[in-house]
């Protein structure tokens, strides 16, 4: 994730040298003192708190030792402060959760009744994730020397937002955060300098804004020192996008002209003021970009680029082979670990294995607490965390400083804006120290099976959607008679492949348009956030149902057991990702069918309306 300066720094006054050193030494500061910041954040946000509504009727009554929080307050998740944030949502502005007043709510990916969480944040949160964009280059420089010496060209884009009834804006953090003043007016800082203008990245038009940020991208190719996105998956959205393109913005190059479905007048001034006619260097991209093979274009378009910036952790993980391809192996760095609900820590070894990237959680962001995970014995990545604590459950979290290495926790987190003992959703693994402050390996979001690029779709959703879908079958007496799911990242934009095994009791053959209905009512009936991948980022593909063999699955627990599983405790699993099961249920498929449209999606939460 592209990182933001102090905003203290200016021109005159700029010292990179010394900048470095001082976030080097703040990082040592506040991890050797890990547990006393810990107690330090605890205590200020519980005092500016102490007579807001929510600790009030849980009888905090002004306590703020760690002792009083732990043993009375409850640990929580979305559906338990969803009624606050209703209240907050719809104009209430009485010091419910937090004696700040809310500035705007964050939409989280993580879903609630098929629509975005409303995660409360409050005006301040903004000075703190800068604090946190600004340690990534200190840290980064150790390993790679130069960086302020080009730029950066990252690939960022806003969504849609949505107004509250009460007002409040709704959005996702990151177009919060490109918004916000803290980026927009950013001062100086070399690692700061990116090859996108702020009016490419603030178009609301995707189309538009991916177009003249790669023009503006291939126009200075030889300052550029590293690449990225925000997540893998839009990285390589962006080559792809290239890969259909090249020829009109080769064009553009060599014209010095932008392309007229650039229709957005602040991009076309912004474009303007980089781009100029050049033959040469139009004749050098189209020269590369007609080679059949685009193994390391990155390098060959780029050829000063040290490393791409993409987060690889978790669902990430399975684009790493076609990041290698594209760019002939560049290190594949992962800088920071944040969410919605706030931001938490960053990788001091940026320059390790995907597989080894650990995150040290930095003390002041928020209180961290940590719950004690045993993983399942399943074919999935995804972990299954009861929803409710008993009394027990919730005496045994731990603080920052007292997890135990290799131990796997969900993050529960409480913070400035309003959340208490919130969990997050998170699966860590303990992974080493740095000093008092642990460092943590990402496992993957709980409970989820499948997700492409920001969606996130949980067991109980999937088997949600196939159970309406297959109503679809009933007039042909035909029935399902197991399934599970598989996330296909071969093809770009990546999409969901649903196996299904049918009992047919009927003599009438099923039309491929009943099974393009049920593909598309199994994508009607997933939630908000992979609907708008589809209609509008367009970075999630058409839903795929493969109908395999009868049988099918008896094989796939045939195999399971000779791998060593219980004959007795093997239960089909709803998602799968080792190659060789997904190599046996493509072998076994008879057809294929794809939705044949995308599905409805609006912006915003189905009961409000899209900004103006």
């Amino acid at each position: 994730m592209p990182e933001a300066p102090k905003v203290t720094q200016k021109p005159t006054d700029y010292s990179l040298e010394v900048k470095n050193k001082k976030t080097l030494q703040f990082i040592e500061d506040v991890t050797s003192n890990a547990d006393e910041v810990q107690r330090k954040v605890l205590e200020e946000i519980l005092a500016r708190n102490a007579h807001v509504e929510y600790l009030q009727t849980h009888g905090l009554s002004g306590h703020t030792d760690r002792e009083s929080f732990k043993k009375i307050m409850p640990v929580i998740t979305y559906e338990d402060v969803q009624p606050h944030v209703e209240r907050i949502a719809n104009g209430d502005m009485s010091p419910i959760l937090c004696s700040k007043p809310i500035s705007e709510f964050l939409t989280s990916s993580g879903t609630s009744g098929g629509e975005r969480k409303l995660m409360p944040t409050i005006e301040e949160e903004l000075g703190r994730r800068s604090l946190l964009y600004s340690l990534l280059m200190p840290v980064m420089s150790q390993f790679v020397p130069g960086l302020d010496k080009g730029k950066g060209m990252y690939f960022l884009f806003i969504k849609s937002e949505a107004k509250t009834p009460g007002g409040l804006v709704a959005r996702p953090v990151l177009t919060s955060y490109y918004k916000s003043s803290h980026f927009r007016d950013r001062p100086y800082d070399p690692y700061t300098n990116y090859t996108s203008p702020n009016e490419t990245i603030l178009c609301p038009d995707s189309y538009q804004s991916m177009y003249s940020q790669m023009l503006c991208g291939l126009c200075q190719h030889k300052e550029v020192l590293r690449v990225g996105a925000v997540f893998a998956s839009g990285f390589i959205r962006a080559i792809k996008f290239l890969e259909k393109h090249w020829r009109t913005l080769c064009n553009d190059i060599r014209t010095g002209t932008i392309d007229s479905q650039i229709t957005d007048q602040s991009v076309r001034e912004a474009v303007m003021n980089i781009l100029k006619p050049d033959p040469k260097l139009a004749d050098f991209i189209e020269a590369e970009c007609s080679k059949s093979s685009w193994q390391g274009i990155i390098t060959k378009l780029w050829p000063n680029t040290k490393y791409v910036d993409v987060i690889v952790t978790g669902t990430m993980s399975q684009y790493i082979p076609t990041l290698d391809y594209y760019s002939n192996g560049l290190p594949l760095v992962c800088t920071m670990y944040a969410s919605s609900e706030c931001y938490f820590g960053v990788n001091l070894n940026p320059l390790c294995k995907p597989s080894e990237v650990s995150y040290t959680l930095i003390p002041t962001m928020v209180y961290f607490e940590f719950l004690p995970v045993q993983r399942n014995n399943g074919v999935t990545n995804s972990i299954s965390v009861p929803k409710t604590l008993n009394e027990k459950e919730q005496q045994e979290l731990v603080d920052l400083v007292d997890v135990k290495l290799g131990q796997e926790y969900e993050l529960v987190v409480t913070t400035y804006s309003g959340l208490y003992r919130y969990r997050v959703g998170d699966v860590l693994r303990v992974a080493g120290f740095k000093n008092k402050a642990p460092q943590f390996n990402f496992i993957c979001r709980k409970n989820v099976v499948l997700s492409i690029d920001s969606d996130k779709t949980d067991e109980v959703e999937l088997q949600h959607a196939v159970k309406n879908a297959v109503n679809h079958l009933l007039p042909f007496d035909a029935t399902l008679a197991e399934y599970t799911s598989y996330a296909d990242t071969t093809t770009i934009p990546g999409h969901y492949v649903l196996y299904l095994e049918l009992s047919l009791n009927g003599t009438t053959p099923i039309p491929p348009s009943v099974f393009e209905d049920c593909c598309l009512t199994i994508e009607e009936s997933l939630n908000s956030v992979y609907r708008q991948g589809r209609v509008c980022d367009r970075s999630i593909g058409p839903l795929e149902i493969k109908i395999v063999e009868p049988g099918t699955f008896d094989k796939l627990m045939d195999y399971a057991i000779s791998l060593g599983a219980s004959i007795n405790q093997y239960k089909t699993p709803r998602c799968v990702k080792f190659a060789p099961i997904v190599e046996l249920l493509n072998s076994r498929a008879v057809s294929s069918y794809f939705s044949p449209k995308c599905p409805k999606w609006f912006p915003g939460h189905k009961q409000w309306g899209t900004m103006n």
